[in-house]
């Protein structure tokens, strides 16, 4: 069979058919689907239902296998979390579901809404890639968008990009992507001092020498050496600028369906659902490398 690759009309993303990922695949196939993931920001199959050990084996094609966001906290801050998982499953996956069992929650995030970030950029070197499978998908909501930090950056005026080149930001470990605060820091008041590594705003792509604007998100974010308010003030500019529609493409789920998504140089965010309903992902990483 041959690989295809349909680019969406949207703001980055395409389809990949013609191969079968759950098997293991040749070389060249694994450079056609990387070239296409480079190219694409973001790179959906569909119709392939797989066990945990599947989505390992595929996922490690394209790097070393990092852990799941919830254990990053842990080991680098030594901060506990209320995710539960199910008895099991590896380290390297990441549980993502509304699903309660025994009156404790399966996985995290639950059914409400996931604001724009970047995956587990509260660590020194976040993750390259992100590999989500939806097993479980409810009847309406819960859909994922996705955001390119490339254009982005290119359609920003000179004068803004001059601004930047050479800035960095804290990317706060404070709250989840959901907006929830991680225990013990339910009242930030200065967020110059919020524990967080600091990241370019502007990085270059290790492996397309591209540039790409890398926010993480918003909450309690802070650009260093400024006065707080004129930080707010130029995170606030750039964000209106970034979460643009016309650099979104939005994903609405089917169970079987796996989406690799590029850390580095795309954003994401989750739409709410109907909590009575049931939504079940597992989702890898591969290790990445500091931003620069």
């Amino acid at each position: 069979m041959t690989i295809d690759v349909h680019p969406f009309d949207a703001g980055l993303g395409a389809d990949i058919s013609g191969i079968d990922i759950r098997k293991p695949f040749a070389a060249a196939d694994r450079d056609r689907i990387l070239a296409a993931w480079h190219e694409n920001l973001v790179v959906r199959f569909r119709a392939q239902p797989m066990t945990d050990e599947q989505h390992m084996a595929f996922t490690r094609n394209f790097g070393e296998l990092e852990f799941a966001a919830d254990k990053l906290v842990q080991l680098r801050y030594g901060v506990g979390t209320d995710t539960t998982t199910r008895a099991g499953i590896p380290p390297q996956i990441a549980v993502i579901s509304n699903i309660m069992e025994n009156g404790k929650p399966i996985g995290g995030l639950g059914a409400g809404e996931a604001y724009w970030h970047t995956d587990s950029s509260f660590v020194e070197i976040p993750p390259a890639g992100s590999f989500l499978r939806a097993i479980e998908v409810p009847p309406n909501g819960g859909a994922t968008y996705f955001l390119n930090m490339y254009a982005a950056y290119e359609t920003l005026a000179d004068a803004l990009k001059d601004r930047i080149q050479g800035m960095q930001a804290i990317h706060p470990m404070t709250h989840s992507s959901s907006g929830k605060p991680r225990k013990g820091f339910e009242n930030v008041t200065d967020v110059s001092t919020v524990p967080g590594p600091k990241h370019p705003l502007v990085r270059t792509h290790p492996d397309t020498g591209r540039k790409c604007l890398f926010l993480g998100r918003r909450l309690n974010a802070y650009v260093c050496g400024l006065p707080v308010p004129e930080s707010e003030a130029l995170l606030n500019q750039l964000w209106a600028h970034t979460a643009q529609e016309r650099f979104t493409w939005r994903q609405d789920w089917q169970a079987g369906d796996l989406i690799i998504w590029d850390n580095r140089c795309a954003m994401h965010r989750r739409d709410a659902f109907d909590p009575t309903t049931r939504r079940l992902m597992h989702r890898t990483q591969t290790k990445g490398s500091r931003p620069v």
